[in-house]
């Protein structure tokens, strides 16, 4: 099932998309990178943009829209996608983070599922380039202080560059069709242990300030952060303290045969770029 075809990339410029187009590039494949201003303009809020984006597409990268009506919104996609002949969806998900109660399926995977193409669904943990490529949480590495309300709770960070990875392979060879791959680090941190690894990476001294969620609000908001993102922050600070998605998972290796990127390789190279100094 491998295509020849352009392969769609939505969401083109962001953390994973901006990866998956230049390894698809690198490996010779016509990319169609999309997003709201890019030179393949999308927006999931406009319909009027989604057919030329799929024009000719034989497989498509898919990120969530973050509308109310998400499952939705990607099922008109999907569905429009499947009629113009794609035949390949892989879809950025999460480990469940949004779900209270921890449904196994979101309702945009269930679309995905049912969509009548051959799908793959990539269910990563937190991204570990959040610490370099978020203003908010890199504006704390460099002022030396990283502040959170997760406790001593952990997370098995996993690097971009292994969800981009998965992503190309899952676009363009078989084997992949009907996975659900849940992507992690190989091991568990937490923000005091991340905050240490990058310290040591960078030869600076940093520290890690636990307070409580409603002193993180007052903090966050205090940066800049809109109360809804902070209030969601803290929601996911909380979930890290309880170590609800601790659990190491398997995708990367069933997906590319090899062990994922350990947290101290992501911050010994991003160190590298001096994205961390002032």
């Amino acid at each position: 099932m491998t295509t020849t075809r352009p392969i769609l990339v939505l969401g083109g410029t962001g953390k994973t998309g901006r990866r998956v187009a230049s390894r698809l590039r690198e490996r010779g494949h016509e990319v169609r990178a999309a997003s709201r201003n890019g030179p393949a303009r999308f927006d999931w809020s406009d319909e009027s943009t989604w057919e030329p984006v799929l024009k000719g597409v034989g497989a498509a990268y898919l990120i969530d829209s973050q509308l109310d009506d998400a499952a939705g919104t990607l099922r008109d996609f999907s569905r429009l996608a499947v009629d113009g002949g794609v035949e390949r969806l892989v879809l950025l998900s999460n480990r469940d983070w949004v779900v209270p109660a921890g449904e196994e399926k979101l309702p945009s995977e269930r679309v995905v599922r049912e969509s009548g193409a051959a799908w793959t669904i990539l269910k990563p943990a937190w991204f570990a380039q959040n610490f370099s490529e978020d203003a908010f949480f890199r504006r704390q590495i460099v002022d030396g202080d990283v502040v959170t309300s997760a406790g001593d709770g952990v997370e098995p960070f996993v690097d971009a560059d292994d969800i981009a990875d998965v992503a190309v392979a899952a676009l363009t060879q078989d084997g992949h069709a009907g996975q659900s791959y849940e992507l992690t680090g190989p091991r568990r941190l937490s923000l005091a242990a991340v905050t240490a690894e990058i310290a040591r990476a960078t030869g600076r001294r940093l520290t890690h300030h636990p307070i409580s969620p409603a002193d993180h609000m007052a903090y966050a908001t205090g940066r800049g952060l809109s109360e809804d993102y902070a209030a969601l922050l803290n929601t996911l600070y909380a979930w890290i303290g309880e170590n609800r998605f601790a659990d190491l998972a398997d995708g990367v290796q069933r997906a590319l045969g090899r062990e994922p990127r350990d947290f101290t390789d992501y911050a010994r190279h991003t160190a590298a770029t001096g994205v961390w100094h002032r």
